[in-house]
């Protein structure tokens, strides 16, 4: 319960800082960022969609081992993609991890009945939060967008989710 009261905390402060933001002529912010595997993701927040508490996921037999299942999420029944697992990144979830863990479902727009699972949700980003930026190198997968640089040196990669929810390993979720 207290995994949930927290979440709910984390969107209402996430939308009174976009409603802030709207009101005072700042530059929006354009992505939600995310942690998945130890590594920091921004997924664009016109393709991102409600963020929900981990939970309540039932598996679905002769999957890919990052097709978690599926979930009933407000009325409506989503495939749940693990996005490490999916980007072939190693993960060490534990129970715990899990309890700390979040759904995050891809926008109407976008026509995808998925939910990704992220390990941790670290706010909102915008261009100016980064010193500096590179493009995808040749060799990146095609949903794959810049590369930025905080100042802390942490590196942080730019997830297209309309693409990524494209990409043929995406939507082969048969093993």
């Amino acid at each position: 319960m207290a995994n949930r009261e927290a979440l709910r905390e984390l969107q209402t402060r996430l939308a009174a800082r976009l409603q802030a933001a709207r009101g005072e002529g700042v530059s929006v912010s354009s992505w939600l960022a995310v942690e998945s595997a130890g590594r920091r993701f921004l997924l664009p927040l016109g393709q991102s969609g409600e963020i929900f508490p981990w939970g309540g996921v039932q598996a679905v037999p002769y999957t890919h081992a990052w097709f978690l299942g599926v979930a009933n999420l407000r009325g409506s029944l989503i495939g749940v993609v693990d996005l490490a697992g999916l980007l072939g990144l190693p993960s060490t979830r534990t129970e715990q991890t899990l309890a700390d863990a979040s759904l995050l479902a891809f926008n109407a727009v976008l026509d995808v009945n998925a939910a990704l699972l992220v390990d941790r949700l670290a706010g909102l980003r915008g261009t100016e939060a980064f010193v500096s930026s590179e493009p995808p190198g040749d060799d990146a997968p095609p949903f794959y967008g810049t590369t930025y640089l905080d100042s802390q040196g942490v590196q942080w990669q730019e997830l297209n989710l309309q693409a990524l929810s494209q990409h043929p390993a995406f939507l082969s979720i048969s093993a």
